[in-house]
């Protein structure tokens, strides 16, 4: 008896353990934190006796030959501009649905975090202008203004009730809003040095325009979009703009409505089991559907999928690949920096202008910004909270990483100023998040005593 009590309290045990780590690897909080585990692990690898093999994987090719011409890309132009252009795809579908319906769809919901975004764009930029003017690497401006929304919601969720549910939508809008300016910035800020090629370009507009039809005749099935979207790919590939741009000019053209109603979904809901229970009511013995039962269960399946809206439905397949498989594996591709040798920290002022930009532009800019904005009457704060909240979602927006390494790869053609600008954004992303959450913590603690009194 005490060993079956026993072995019953172990499955209990079991049971619980593998439900709370299932519940972890969902939570929103762990892709930041397998984000920077696979940072730390890229720089662990890339200064260990594994360091050259690791540097010689990124540059070799993959793809195929056929007769004297080689199809395909390095492996590290794979993870950057092909994976990346699906994590891009991600992100346009999100701003697209934030514009139409999240806390981007209306002037006075949008104004408050978007102007907070452009805060935390302009004045980090200016920091780092400033301190790299009339010198080589001023172009690396972008660097800093960008917002890592994994980290940053990741830090903030791990905070819990100690920060007011407000101030995280906060920081998710002010950080979608950011994602759309890091965007423009690459599209306008860093094309090819071998500059714009405009056949290519008016072929991008060509299958643009294609898109745009499919949307408009009402086409909802997601797979001419997609097959377009590769052709657009590989037309704003040659034409001189970072191709991951077409990721995210194919996702303004997913179209929104879906091909059913909810309507008529729910009558057939409402009608499915009675119908069910009416097919081959002699049969009720049989274990075994029978050939009307499962036509209705077909019927069933592929209207589920049809009331679904189109860009929901692609946005939550491509989270998980995103959050789980291409983020981390770019943090691993692009983060490992050898620090084993002389590193010329002194390349103009690189690694001042993005440290001092993300640690100290992100936040005063954030909040010079939406205080003028409130000042000026354009908009105003949330409820419950203060500018000290705002001060703080400011230090976590900071944390740049996944889109500063980004920009950095496009920003330096050299890789001495790129491992000078990775270091330097590992380094402020790094402080601005303990800084940041320090802070929360200590002023959510605060508040949670004022409450309790």
């Amino acid at each position: 008896m005490a060993t079956t009590h026993n072995e019953y309290l172990h499955d209990i045990t079991k049971r619980s353990l593998t439900q709370t780590f299932i519940e972890f690897l969902k939570a929103e909080s762990f892709s930041g934190i397998l984000l920077f585990f696979c940072a730390v692990c890229a720089m662990i690898v890339a200064n260990s006796f594994l360091s050259e093999t690791y540097f010689w994987l990124w540059h070799e090719n993959f793809g195929f030959s056929f007769g004297e011409h080689f199809y395909g890309f390095r492996l590290h132009d794979w993870i950057n501009d092909v994976l990346m252009a699906l994590f891009f795809l991600m992100v346009g579908l999100e701003i697209k649905r934030e514009v139409l319906f999240g806390d981007l769809s209306g002037f006075k919901k949008a104004a408050f975090p978007v102007i907070g975004a452009l805060g935390g764009m302009v004045v980090p930029a200016l920091i780092y202008f400033g301190l790299n003017y009339n010198t080589d690497s001023w172009h690396g401006f972008g660097i800093p203004m960008a917002t890592d929304i994994a980290f940053a919601l990741g830090v903030i969720l791990l905070l819990g009730k100690r920060v007011p549910m407000a101030l995280k939508v906060f920081l998710v809008t002010l950080a979608v809003a950011d994602d759309l300016g890091a965007v423009i910035v690459i599209a306008t800020a860093y094309p090819s040095p071998e500059g714009l090629h405009f056949v290519w370009l008016l072929c991008a507009v060509v299958v643009i325009g294609a898109l745009i039809a499919l949307n408009k005749l009402g086409i909802r099935t997601l797979a001419p979009y997609l097959g377009l979207g590769v052709i657009l790919w590989f037309c704003v590939h040659h034409s001189g703009i970072h191709a991951t741009i077409a990721a995210v000019a194919l996702a303004f053209c997913i179209p929104v409505k879906p091909k059913m109603q909810s309507q008529e979904f729910i009558k057939l809901l409402d009608e499915l089991p009675q119908n069910f229970k009416n097919i081959e009511k002699n049969e009720r013995k049989n274990i075994l559907l029978t050939h009307k039962q499962v036509q209705l269960l077909g019927t069933l399946a592929r209207d589920s999928i049809d009331v679904q809206n189109p860009l929901m439905r692609l946005e939550h397949a491509l989270q998980p690949l995103c959050a789980y498989l291409i983020m981390p594996l770019f943090a691993f591709a692009n983060a490992g920096v050898d620090i084993r040798g002389e590193m010329n920290f002194s390349i103009d002022h690189i690694m001042f202008g993005v440290f001092f930009g993300l640690v100290i532009g992100k936040p005063v800019g954030i909040l010079l910004f939406t205080f003028l904005c409130e000042k000026c009457k354009i908009a105003s704060r949330p409820a419950g909270i203060s500018w000290a909240y705002i001060f703080g979602a400011g230090m976590l927006a900071g944390i740049g990483f996944t889109m500063s390494i980004f920009v950095s790869n496009l920003a330096f053609e050299s890789t001495d100023s790129q491992n000078v600008a990775k270091v330097s954004i590992l380094l402020a992303s790094s402080v601005a998040g303990i800084l940041g959450a320090m802070f929360l913590f200590f002023i959510g603690g605060k508040s949670l005593k004022k409450s309790a009194k």
